[in-house]
C-alpha cells in the first residue's frame, strides 16, 4: 500500500544525540534574547572527499571529516567555553552538528553541519577560511551563513539525496540485448555466521559468490553477475512514495532497532542509469558505470549501500519487480545483501524545504 508524504510519519535516524547536537527550544522573541539565548549560528555547507578521511564522526587517533572541522573551529569559541575545555585538560575545539554522519570512504559534494558561539565578533569569512586551509584538496566549504538558532542540520532536514557510482563491464559479443544487458563487476560475499558487519566486495574474477559456513569452512557456489540495468531500475522504483522498514536494510544498528514496531524512512526517489564517465586523454577509453540515485526523508547506518548491493543482487537473480518491497517481511537481516563498498557513494545534498522532484539527475 502507497502513503503519501503528507500523511506519514518518520523518527529520528540520530543513533547517538550528542549534548551538541540536540534541537533548540522554541519560542523565545529575539529581541527578548540574552545570556545562552544570545549566541550566534553558523550553517556550513561543505564538500570533502571520502578517500581522504575515516568517515565523519570524531574517533580517537583517526582522520576524521568532524575532528578537522572542529579543531578548525577552536579559535571562535567564547572565553568560557575556553577555559572550560582547558581546566579539563581538552584541546581547543568547537562543536560541529550534521545533517548526517558518512562512514570512512563515502564522498559529500553538499554535506550540512552547525556551529554556534556566543562571541559576537565571529565573521562567517573567517569560518570558511580556518575550515579550507586544514586540507585544501580534501575539504571545500561552500559557504557559511548565520542562521536562527533554531536551525538544526539533522532535525530540520526534510530529506537526504544520494547517489551511486557502480561500475560496469560488457559481456561477450553478441551476448548484448537492445537494453544492453552488462555484467556487473564480478561479485563476493564473506559472510560470517552472527555478523552483521561484513562487507560487499567488487573484483574481477569468474563471478563465484563465496559464502561463510563458519568454523566448518567456506562453501562456494556459482552465481551469475549478469544483470540489466533497466531490472535494477523496476526494483528501485517499487520503492517510491513507500515506507521502508530500517530493520532489514540498515546494518550496525543497536539491538533495540529490532524490537517493537519497525522504523522506517518515506522515499521519495529511487532510480537507476546507465552512463559513462569522462573518457580518459590517454587511451580515449569512457568507463560506463551504473548510476543509482536515492532520495528520501533520512536513512541509516549503511542503508543506501544495502539497497544498492540488494537490487543489484535481485537483479542479477531475475527477481520479480517487488522483490525488494517482499524483503521487508524477511526475519533475518541476512535476506538483504552486504553493504557495497563506500567508495562508490556520495551525499548529493540535504533539503530543508519540500522535495522537489524535477531537482532529481535520474528520471
Amino acid at each position: 500500500m502507497e502513503i503519501s508524504s503528507q500523511t506519514h510519519s518518520i523518527h529520528d535516524d540520530a543513533d547517538i544525540v550528542e549534548t551538541c547536537d540536540k534541537p533548540e527550544p522554541m519560542g523565545i522573541p529575539t529581541k527578548d534574547r540574552s545570556g545562552r539565548w544570545a549566541r550566534i549560528t553558523f550553517k556550513i555547507l561543505l564538500s570533502y572527499h571520502g578517500g581522504s578521511f575515516d568517515g565523519w564522526q570524531k574517533q580517537p587517533g583517526l582522520k576524521t571529516v568532524q575532528g578537522l572541522i572542529e579543531s578548525s573551529l577552536g579559535k571562535f569559541i567564547d572565553e568560557k567555553k575556553a577555559e572550560l575545555l582547558k581546566d579539563k585538560g581538552l584541546p581547543l575545539e568547537g562543536c560541529a552538528v550534521v545533517a548526517g554522519r558518512t562512514d570512512k570512504g563515502v564522498t559529500a559534494i553538499s554535506q550540512v553541519c552547525s556551529f554556534y558561539t556566543w562571541r559576537k565578533d565571529v565573521k562567517a569569512s573567517e569560518i570558511e577560511d580556518a575550515i579550507n586551509n586544514m586540507a585544501p584538496g580534501k575539504i571545500r566549504v561552500i559557504s557559511v551563513l548565520e542562521v536562527s538558532r533554531a536551525f538544526h542540520p539533522n532535525f530540520s532536514a526534510k530529506w537526504r539525496r544520494y547517489l551511486y557510482i557502480f561500475p560496469l563491464k560488457y559481456g561477450e559479443e553478441g551476448e548484448q540485448s537492445s537494453q544492453s544487458e552488462i555484467y556487473g563487476e564480478d561479485v563476493g560475499y564473506n559472510v560470517k555466521d552472527g555478523d552483521q558487519t561484513n562487507e560487499f566486495d567488487t573484483h574481477v574474477g569468474n563471478g563465484n559468490f563465496i559464502v561463510g559456513t563458519g568454523k566448518d569452512g567456506v562453501e562456494s557456489r556459482k552465481k551469475s553477475t549478469r544483470f540489466k540495468v533497466s531490472k535494477v531500475n523496476q526494483l528501485l522504483r517499487r520503492l517510491e512514495r513507500r515506507l521502508l522498514s530500517y530493520k532489514m536494510f540498515a546494518r550496525d544498528t543497536k539491538a533495540s532497532r529490532n524490537i517493537g514496531p519497525p522504523t522506517e524512512c518515506y522515499v521519495f526517489h529511487a532510480r537507476a542509469t546507465e552512463t559513462a564517465l569522462p573518457c580518459d586523454e590517454k587511451d580515449g577509453e569512457c568507463t560506463k558505470v551504473l548510476c543509482i540515485e536515492l532520495v528520501a526523508n533520512r536513512f541509516l547506518r549503511k542503508m543506501v549501500r544495502v539497497l544498492v548491493a540488494t537490487s543489484i543482487r535481485e537483479a542479477a537473480a531475475g527477481a520479480e519487480d517487488d522483490a525488494l518491497i517482499k524483503l521487508m517481511d524477511a526475519t533475518c537481516r541476512r535476506a538483504t545483501a552486504p553493504p557495497a563498498p563506500p567508495d562508490g557513494l556520495c551525499l548529493v545534498d540535504v533539503g530543508y524545504t519540500e522535495f522537489d522532484p524535477l531537482i532529481c539527475l535520474i528520471h
